[in-house]
């Protein structure tokens, strides 16, 4: 596997396995009755939703999991969906079982059983794939969202494949997931949001098999994850004050809706000011409020990656900042013009000038860190974009120009229409 080296840190497209040994029975098989409800949920203009949370034993399956799957429900009401039209699967879904990890006021360790709104059953392999393959029954049109909340396992043998650790401690790869998405009619655009460790890799569900040595599928696929393949994330924990919660997920539909987990108004993520707050302008928000080690990265991005050698990454970040950000589209500006404020940067110079005049890396804290990881990369993906389009390589356009189209989507613009009929 091919690695780009960031900013002394090397960062790479990775893949997993399994972290927990133990496994629990408690899977539910939940194949009668999904045909029904992806039917009621199927209005061409509106995505089907489907969530798979929780963790794969009840040791790892903290309260935060149970807390982000309510917040999804929150911000779906908040953009004028109804929350019952989200297929969720929890942990070991409505079994009674304490399974949700927490910590009571007084610091012990407690478990109780899930309280989700419109839980259909567990997060469990046999679940998910009845469900994507009645997906294959929905209306050519119709496009689905998946949310990811759980945990991540890292592959050390292939980094292009790692998994889903779901109910039951049992894994799902990406490749696992792109095949079945590679049964899907190419008319169902693809769309997802993961928020766990290793996440990135999960970004080679845009290839045939989730193979990156295959060609890109035909069917628009895209996505949004909370790090790259070989980097834990954050965000699993037993506290329930959700006013402590900093995590990728809360971040991202904090800025897609434009109210946080706790209720507050957050600043427009509406950078290109068109009206509509779509999924890029969601996770570029989410790379300037989350503060935490996170290095966020989306497929389009993790493409762009992959086309950078060396000497274009270090030609990019030679480059004044500024030139760079000008470059940018809106939500890439932003990202741009907060990190290098944040960070007390000099636009006028380059990324290289400004690293020499920082602090050694030891003596900034890891959010720190990630903000400068968050800039370089931003930077990298403005200036291979640019490289790419400058090339006139139709074929790589075409392929990235799908990414970028399926990547502005939102829920905002589907809702709205669906409102108007």
């Amino acid at each position: 596997m091919r690695q780009l080296a960031f900013w002394g840190v090397t960062a790479t497209l990775a893949v997993g396995s399994a972290l927990i040994g133990v496994t629990l029975a408690g899977d539910r098989d939940l194949e009668t009755g999904l045909s029904a409800s992806l039917s009621s949920q199927s209005t061409p203009s509106l995505p089907q939703f489907l969530v798979v949370a929780g963790g794969p034993v009840p040791g790892y399956n903290e309260i935060a999991l149970e807390k982000n799957v309510l917040y999804f429900q929150r911000t779906l009401a908040a953009m004028g969906v109804d929350p019952g039209l989200a297929d969720i699967f929890f942990a070991n879904g409505n079994d009674g079982q304490a399974t949700v990890r927490y910590l009571d006021a007084a610091g012990q360790e407690r478990f109780k059983p899930p309280a989700i709104p419109h839980l259909q059953g567990a997060a469990s392999v046999d679940n998910l794939l009845a469900w994507l393959t009645t997906a294959q029954t929905a209306p050519q049109d119709c496009s689905t969202f998946f949310y990811f909340t759980g945990h991540g396992g890292y592959n050390a043998q292939n980094e292009d494949n790692n998994t889903l650790l779901l109910w039951g401690d049992r894994s799902f790869s990406v490749q696992e997931l792109a095949t079945q998405l590679d049964q899907l009619p190419t008319t169902q655009p693809f769309v997802t949001m993961m928020a766990q460790c290793f996440a990135g890799s999960f970004a080679n569900v845009i290839y045939e098999g989730g193979n990156p040595e295959n060609p890109v599928a035909l069917q628009t696929r895209c996505g949004f994850f909370a790090t790259v393949s070989d980097r834990p994330s954050v965000g699993c924990t037993p506290e329930v004050n959700e006013a402590d919660y900093q995590d990728y997920s809360s971040s991202f539909f904090a800025g897609l809706s434009g109210i946080s987990r706790t209720g507050a108004a957050v600043p427009s993520a509406d950078y290109d000011q068109d009206g509509t707050v779509t999924y890029a302008e969601a996770h570029a928000f989410a790379k300037v409020d989350e503060a935490t080690a996170d290095w966020p990265i989306s497929t389009s991005e993790a493409w762009l990656q992959r086309q950078a050698s060396g000497s274009a990454v270090a030609e990019i970040l030679s480059l004044p900042i500024a030139t760079l950000q000008h470059l940018a589209r809106p939500e890439q500006q932003f990202v741009i013009e907060s990190l290098s404020a944040r960070m007390q940067l000099d636009t006028r110079l380059s990324f290289r000038a400004n690293a020499r005049q920082l602090p050694p890396r030891d003596r900034l804290d890891e959010v720190e860190q990630a903000y400068l990881m968050r800039l370089q990369m931003e930077l990298t993906h403005v200036g291979m974009e640019q490289k790419i389009r400058q090339r006139g390589d139709t074929a790589a356009i075409a392929i990235l120009q799908k990414l970028l189209t399926c990547e502005a989507g939102s829920w905002d613009q589907e809702a709205e229409r669906v409102r108007q009929n």
